[in-house]
C-alpha cells in the first residue's frame, strides 16, 4: 500500500488508493449519477474526436481480498 501521507494528484491514483485501502474490509462504494455528461476522447491531441456518454443510475463497487469464500 502507498504511503498514507503522500498526496494524490489525479483521479486514477485516488481510485486505486481508495480501492486498495478498502480491499479486505468487505467495503462497498456506491455512486449515483443523475444526468451526468462525460466527453470521452478517441485519443490524445487537438484532433481527437469525442463521444458523449450520459450516465443515469447507480454503480456499486464491492471490494474483496480474495481470501474469503462465499457462504
Amino acid at each position: 500500500m502507498s504511503n498514507p501521507t503522500q498526496h494524490t494528484n489525479n483521479w486514477p491514483d485516488l481510485a486505486v488508493g481508495l480501492f486498495d485501502r478498502l480491499t479486505g474490509r468487505q467495503a462497498e462504494i456506491s455512486y449515483r449519477f443523475d444526468n451526468m455528461h462525460l466527453r470521452v476522447p478517441s485519443g490524445t491531441g487537438d484532433e481527437a474526436q469525442h463521444a458523449e456518454w450520459v450516465l443515469n443510475g447507480g454503480l456499486t463497487v464491492t471490494t474483496s481480498d480474495g481470501s474469503s469464500s462465499p457462504n
